[in-house]
C-alpha cells in the first residue's frame, strides 16, 4: 500500500501520525459531533479527543482510542490543535466514503507541530490525495466541571428506546424536560409544543433500562436546539449513558460501535435552561 512506503526520515519531522486502514470509522464519529465548524483536537498517548462547543451552554466531545488506530504515534505528552471539521469531513470523505464491502480509503495523519498544516494522505485503489488543512490556535475548551463525583442520578438505555421517545413526543417544543426520580415516574421525557404536551415515561424495570441509579428527585429543563446535535450521535451508537449532577447539568454519553466493531464514545454536556449565566 502506498501509505506504507512514507520514509522513516519523513515519519520522524512529525509530533503525529495517526494511521486507519478506513477512514469512515474516523469521519463517522466525527460527524456525530460536527454542529459546528472549528474543533479542538487533543491528542495523548492515550488517542484522540475532538471538542466542539456551541455558545458556552453546549459541548460535544469524541474520544477515538489509541488502539482504535492501525498506528499512532505521538512524541508529547500533549499535541493540541484547531482546524475547520467542516473541511476535514470533506478532505476524509474525498473519495465519496465508498460503503461497497472490500473497499475503504485508507488514512495516514500527520501533525508537525505548532504552526504546521494538519496533512492527510488519503488512499484508495493505489490512488493517494494528500491534503492540508491549516491548523490555528486552539481555543481553551469549556470546563463544565461534570464530575463522576457529583453525578445525582444516572440511567442507562438502549438507543434504540430513546430513538423511540424522540419519534413520539413533539419536536418543536423549545425545550426537553427531564425527570430522573427514585419513585414514579422513574425517568421521564416530555416535551410542551404546538400540540400541547407530551411525556415518555421508562420504568425503572423497563428491559430498555440497562441501569438505574437515581438518589433524588430531579426535573430540569433543556433548550432543544441544544439537544438536537446529540442526535447524530445516538443514531450511530448501540447505548445511551444520560447522568445528571446537582446543578442540573446534564451528561449524555453515546457508546458508538465503528465498522470494525470496535467501540469509540461520543459525550455531550449540556447547561439546564435556567440560570445558565449563574452556573456558568
Amino acid at each position: 500500500m502506498p501509505l506504507s512506503t512514507q520514509s522513516q526520515a519523513e515519519e520522524e519531522q512529525y509530533v503525529l501520525v495517526a494511521n486507519l486502514d478506513n477512514a469512515r470509522n474516523l469521519s463517522n464519529i466525527l460527524k456525530a459531533i460536527g454542529f459546528k465548524d472549528h474543533a479542538i483536537f487533543t491528542a495523548t498517548p492515550n488517542g484522540l479527543k475532538v471538542t466542539v462547543e456551541d455558545s458556552k451552554c453546549v459541548q460535544a466531545n469524541a474520544f477515538i482510542q489509541a488502539d482504535i488506530f492501525q498506528k499512532f504515534t505521538i512524541k508529547e505528552d500533549l499535541v493540541a490543535l484547531q482546524v475547520n471539521l467542516t473541511v476535514l469531513l470533506d478532505c476524509l470523505n474525498i473519495f465519496g466514503g465508498s460503503t461497497v464491502a472490500g473497499i475503504s480509503t485508507a488514512l495516514r495523519m500527520c501533525y508537525r507541530g505548532y504552526g504546521y498544516p494538519l496533512t492527510l494522505f488519503l488512499e484508495e485503489g493505489g490512488v493517494v490525495t494528500v491534503c492540508k488543512i491549516n491548523t490555528e490556535e486552539p481555543e481553551e475548551p469549556i470546563d463544565f466541571d461534570f464530575c463522576s463525583s457529583n453525578v445525582t442520578n444516572k440511567v442507562i438505555l438502549q438507543s434504540e428506546s430513546l430513538k423511540e421517545a424522540f419519534s413520539e413526543l413533539d419536536m418543536t417544543s423549545e425545550v426537553l424536560q427531564i425527570t430522573m426520580s427514585p419513585s414514579q415516574p422513574y425517568f421521564r421525557l416530555s416535551t410542551f409544543g404546538n400540540s400541547g404536551s407530551a411525556h415518555y415515561d421508562y420504568s425503572k424495570d423497563s428491559d430498555m433500562m440497562e441501569l438505574f441509579r437515581c438518589n433524588e428527585t430531579q426535573t430540569n429543563r433543556y433548550k432543544m436546539s441544544l439537544l438536537k446535535p446529540s442526535t447524530k450521535a445516538l443514531a450511530l451508537s448501540c447505548k445511551v449513558s444520560v447522568r445528571t449532577d446537582s446543578r442540573g447539568f446534564l451528561s449524555l454519553q453515546y457508546l458508538v460501535r465503528n465498522d470494525d466493531g470496535q467501540i469509540c464514545f461520543v459525550e455531550f454536556f449540556c447547561c439546564p435552561d435556567v440560570e445558565v449565566d449563574e452556573d456558568l
